[in-house]
């Protein structure tokens, strides 16, 4: 995508603020034969492992990949805290570190827009095996009339116009027909919904690390939009624990990884 971001001006407070998917994620991939114990599995735009460390805890084999060192240095200390171990490598979705057909299941938390599709697809299809599983999930707060995410989201709007991401209903349809397109079938889709509970410093920390804020505002910027941030959630939403919806999607799908067979099911999709 266009918009630009610089994750490691904010590593510390994702590590320390960022929720992580809630554990039912992994339940609900379980039927899908994703998760399970001895399974190669490849976590793309890893950030701080959030993903990797639940599947690693589940006793997969987990490799975690990102751009960003600053991130997996942040990952690095948080599974050394829960006696977790993930192999991270720098590398991007577009051109993955890893030898052909080496991974069971690849998965993308709340990343897959940062990537080209195409190239990502390709590439996760050579790392694959044969018939390998791919996720793509969002775990996305939700504004909603007159809730503290909508609030937060227009002040961000205000220190920060070009900032693409307000306003979504944690929803990724436009997703299907590349995955589609690029070789993956049997695709399948499921949602919940949970509110995730935030100290209002808390939530000041978790917004500081978003892509609209501090990577991609100055320094000063930042300090002015958290001081005016702290000040709204006194004024308007003074709780000592914030409730903030919001909900996981995923799609899963395996691969052809036959040409022939890619291409007649994509024209039955179109």
């Amino acid at each position: 995508m266009a918009f630009a971001a610089d994750f490691s001006r904010t590593a510390q407070d994702y590590g320390s603020f960022r929720a992580g998917f809630p554990p039912e994620l992994l339940v609900r991939l379980q039927p899908f034969n994703v998760g399970i114990s001895g399974q190669r599995l490849l976590d793309i735009g890893t950030g701080t492992g959030s993903l990797a460390r639940q599947f690693a805890k589940a006793g997969c084999i987990v490799t975690g990949i990102d751009v960003v060192d600053a991130m997996m240095a942040e990952a690095k200390r948080l599974d050394h805290d829960a006696g977790i171990e993930v192999d991270y490598k720098t590398g991007a979705a577009e051109d993955i570190p890893l030898t052909d057909k080496s991974m069971d299941v690849v998965v993308a938390g709340q990343c897959w827009h940062w990537f080209d599709p195409v190239m990502a697809t390709r590439e996760i299809r050579r790392v694959l095996l044969p018939g390998g599983t791919i996720v793509i999930c969002h775990f996305d707060w939700l504004p909603l009339p007159g809730n503290v995410v909508a609030a937060t989201e227009k002040l961000i709007l205000q220190y920060n116009p070009a900032w693409p991401m307000a306003g979504g209903a944690g929803f990724y349809p436009r997703w299907l027909q590349g995955l589609a397109q690029g070789g993956f079938g049997n695709l399948e889709t499921f949602s919940f919904d949970v509110n995730v509970p935030y100290s209002p410093d808390q939530w000041r920390g978790r917004i500081r690390a978003s892509a609209g804020v501090a990577a991609s505002l100055s320094d000063e910027r930042v300090a002015a939009f958290d001081a005016e941030h702290g000040q709204l959630l006194a004024t308007y939403f003074p709780d000592d624990v914030l409730s903030i919806p919001h909900r996981v999607w995923a799609v899963v799908g395996r691969g052809w990884f036959d040409t022939g067979a890619a291409g007649r099911e994509v024209q039955k999709v179109r």
